[in-house]
């Protein structure tokens, strides 16, 4: 294990470059490129702001707002949970003919998309300011959030970046998993709206406690959940361990699948 982590601190130039090249990827053949970072959440806030506002007349003054944290929150987790699960399977060429360790695909897909979440925060921030938020000394808490976060899809990437490889079925599933857990968080709609029998699927949803701490933390200046964070990351460095450990002793397999 002590020399798996030796070698991924000696490839932090393929990291680098991945990450950049994963970066530019993304809109090279767009004529709008890097502004497209700025541009898909505040479309994706317009689409829906026109259906539950607009259509169905729910919602209410604070919801841009409500609506903005929850989407660009959730545009970072869900592309980063699909980028990673195919992060291994993208790069089987270059596996196939030079060692390094495969973890470092997940790593690198999950560090991607945070970059293009600092651009998310970018829109956050001009919602703030047009609508009049102005975040208390809670904002404090949003690095400690923002590393919660990345941690926690870090776990589930080289989760998902591992079995991907085995059960290629994975990757088809993960549409309707991130779909339901699209519907089942409080993204589109308030939490408190659920009926008390279905409560849970906010209270034990790790997806939804992450996305109502940004917005306590920029929204409603109040603390975030500790407690339902405190475990997430808990559990997600646990799993981060673990897989990497689990990659270091079986990445002859990944070899062999690929």
């Amino acid at each position: 294990m002590k020399s798996y982590l030796q070698e991924l601190a000696k490839r932090k130039d393929l990291l680098f470059y991945l990450v950049k090249s994963g970066l530019k990827a993304e809109h090279r053949n767009s004529y709008l490129g890097y502004f497209w970072w700025l541009l898909d959440p505040l479309l994706n806030v317009l689409v829906y702001y026109f259906v539950v506002v607009i259509i169905l007349e729910r919602g209410g003054p604070d919801y841009p707002t409500f609506l903005v944290i929850g989407l660009v929150v959730w545009r970072w987790i869900s592309s980063s949970i699909n980028a990673s699960a195919r992060s291994v399977l993208r790069y089987r060429s270059i596996i196939n003919q030079v060692y390094l360790p495969k973890s470092i695909f997940p790593v690198a897909f999950s560090l991607t998309q945070l970059f293009n979440f600092a651009f998310g925060l970018v829109v956050i921030a001009l919602f703030l300011v047009f609508f009049g938020y102005i975040p208390g000394w809670e904002i404090i808490y949003l690095p400690v959030l923002i590393l919660i976060t990345l941690a926690f899809l870090l776990a589930i990437g080289l989760f998902l970046g591992y079995f991907t490889v085995f059960i290629r079925d994975i990757d088809n599933l993960l549409t309707y998993v991130t779909r339901i857990f699209f519907y089942a968080s409080p993204i589109i709609w308030v939490g408190s709206r659920l009926p008390e029998n279905y409560s849970w699927a906010v209270d034990y949803n790790p997806i939804a406690i992450i996305i109502e701490s940004y917005r306590d933390i920029l929204m409603r200046n109040t603390s975030p959940d500790f407690i339902g964070l405190g475990i997430i990351f808990f559990v997600s460095i646990i799993v981060i361990i673990f897989m990497l450990y689990y990659f270091s002793k079986n990445e002859h397999k990944i070899i062999k699948a690929l």
